[in-house]
């Protein structure tokens, strides 16, 4: 059985535009994704609608809301 990944900060999957199935860790900090379903499409950012996964980034990328901030 493969660990689930879990995303970086400023990567597509811990970005609010991401479409992407993931699940934030009880701590608010970590997103934990499913390594056998990791992509997701980009929502009207500046890849809209590809394919994105936990290793890409772009400059516009926005704090996934339900992301607590770090004090």
């Amino acid at each position: 059985m493969t660990a689930p990944l879990i995303a970086e900060l400023r990567r597509c999957p811990t970005c609010n535009r991401w479409g992407g199935r993931r699940v934030l860790e009880a701590d608010g900090q970590n997103v934990r994704l499913d390594p056998e379903n990791s992509r997701g499409t980009c929502n009207e950012g500046p890849w809209h609608g590809s394919l994105r996964g936990p290793r890409n980034a772009c400059g516009q990328w926005l704090r996934w809301v339900a992301i607590v901030a770090e004090a």
